[in-house]
């Protein structure tokens, strides 16, 4: 007896009497997939049966003719299976047809499928500015309707599709990270490691087993160094020797945790702190989630983008200059901190200024400075000027003494700092949303010389006074939050300092949150 549902499934479109839901995403086998006879389907009846506005623009290119005969058909479900290497869960782009269907209504249905598959490979599952506010990076913008229209009259509806998600080999080294992670998180899920108490070698911590569970399982610590090692002693002495206590945190295991550590962006030192055990707790499961978003990040970016611009990874706090398409500079940044997190914003960069004052935010006014009083305004040369605290320029200005000009209404910039020592440090989420340079004056410089500037600059500092020096070409600037990424030809993970991984996860329905945060804040000033 049939069921009552035709489901239409990844791998299979649709599985003549299967169980509501009885599609398992896995292999092509096992069904047959549902096409249509297109002279069965009129124009009229697909008319009554597409809704979909991208449907209807790629119907009405056709003369709302019908296309899944069982060639296109089996293109479709075939291309389907592999969407698990972009880490995207493939029933979510399955409709199901109720038994009974009209062949239009099956027609619409797998048009529909077809779709909002390629719209997820060109252009991401989720709105990323309906999940942060603001977001401003520009995006990848495909006509999947148009497109389909192109692929289905040339017959290579999968190699079309395939073709939408990015081509670059950072996603391709991601998507082969993600399937190896998804692999392996089959097996048994380890518990996260407690934060606590600093560990450093020879301490003794409870915690010491499920850290070198978590070493063994990333493949950082061969099975026969797992367990401490017992000195050798005088044969009179052994019968009252200790066994090796499995709570102590021995040379081996450092070495291990410090290979973590280079992995993760944090000092590779083997002490091990609250940043390295979040590190830890990312086992092959949490891993693959975390590939997962940044898969989806990676397809929501202009596949084109210039070749001059300036990416700053807030995530990695990693600034990197592109010229010509090339990397030409790459340097370490303050970003902000969480609860004042420095946006996911594209803008131009417009001018170099120097010697900047800086007009203080109110909020920053009211919270930090005013509290302190006169004298510490004083000392710090800030004075009130049209109702706002500001800064004065000089070897006390929180700006230092050059400032990246961007062109964006969220007063979010690029800026020197006097503050230097925080670029040595590996946690560097300090600001309070604007992005600090190391070496700001070397990079000004740098940029001076490439826009052809470089007098002028010089001329405009040498005054100690605000001088804004216009960049004839403005040179794109990308904030991005990127949590995994190729370095070195190695794909590195980094921490989530502002549990935004754990938001879009949320919204990709991928569930979380996908590890421990802590959350650390720094009161200083400066923007």
């Amino acid at each position: 007896m049939r069921k009552a549902l035709v489901c239409v499934s990844l791998t299979a479109l649709a599985l003549a009497g299967c169980d509501k839901g009885g599609g398992n995403g896995g292999g092509a086998s096992g069904g047959q997939s549902v096409s249509v006879s297109p002279q069965q389907v009129s124009a009229a009846d697909l008319q009554a049966a597409v809704t979909d506005p991208r449907a209807k623009k790629f119907y009405e290119a056709r003369g709302w003719a019908a296309v899944w005969d069982d060639a296109h058909a089996r293109d479709l479900t075939a291309a389907f299976a592999d969407a698990g290497r972009h880490g995207l869960q493939g029933q979510a782009f399955i409709k199901e047809v109720k038994q009974g269907a009209t062949p239009a209504e099956r027609e619409a249905a797998m048009t529909l499928n077809a779709l909002d598959y390629a719209q997820a490979l060109a252009q991401g599952v989720a709105n990323p500015k309906k999940v942060f506010d603001p977001y401003t990076v520009p995006g990848n913008d495909t006509d999947v309707a148009g497109g389909l229209a192109q692929a289905v009259q040339k017959g290579n509806v999968r190699e079309w599709l395939a073709s939408l998600a990015p081509q670059d080999d950072e996603y391709k080294a991601l998507s082969e990270a993600y399937v190896r992670y998804a692999a392996a998180s089959k097996g048994p899920q380890r518990q996260p490691i407690q934060p606590g108490d600093k560990i450093a070698p020879g301490d003794k911590d409870a915690r010491v087993p499920q850290i070198v569970a978590a070493l063994r399982g990333g493949g950082y610590l061969p099975a026969d160094q797992a367990q401490p090692q017992a000195q050798p002693q005088p044969q009179s002495a052994k019968k009252a020797a200790a066994q090796p206590d499995a709570n102590s945190y021995t040379k081996a295991m450092a070495a291990a945790v410090a290979k973590v550590q280079q992995d993760y962006g944090i000092k590779p030192d083997g002490i091990i702190g609250n940043s390295t055990l979040e590190a830890l707790n990312s086992g092959a499961g949490e891993r693959a989630r975390i590939l997962a978003v940044n898969l989806e990040r990676r397809r929501w970016l202009n596949r084109q983008a210039p070749a001059t611009r300036i990416d700053v990874n807030t995530a990695a706090t990693v600034l990197t200059y592109w010229k010509d398409g090339q990397a030409k500079d790459r340097r370490v940044v303050v970003a902000g901190q969480p609860d004042w997190e420095t946006p996911e914003i594209g803008a131009p960069m417009v001018s170099l200024v120097a010697n900047p004052d800086w007009t203080i935010p109110e909020k920053i006014a009211k919270e930090e400075i005013l509290p302190k009083g006169a004298a510490y305004m004083a000392k710090e040369q800030i004075t009130t000027k049209n109702g706002r605290l500001v800064q004065a320029s000089g070897d006390k200005s929180a700006l230092g003494i050059v400032k990246f000009n961007m062109a964006d209404p969220y007063a979010i910039y690029l800026h020197d700092t006097p503050g230097k020592a925080a670029f040595g440090q590996p946690e560097r989420h300090q600001s309070h949303g604007c992005v600090r340079v190391n070496d700001a004056i070397g990079f000004a410089r740098m940029l001076a010389d490439d826009e052809g500037v470089r007098d002028r600059f010089e001329q405009a500092l040498a005054t100690h006074k605000e001088t804004d020096v216009p960049i004839p070409n403005k040179i794109p600037v990308r904030l991005l939050y990127h949590t995994a990424y190729l370095d070195g030809g190695k794909v590195v993970f980094r921490g989530d300092p502002y549990g935004w991984d754990d938001k879009l996860a949320a919204a990709l329905g991928l569930g979380g949150p996908l590890r421990h945060r802590v959350v650390q804040h720094v009161h200083e000033m400066g923007p």
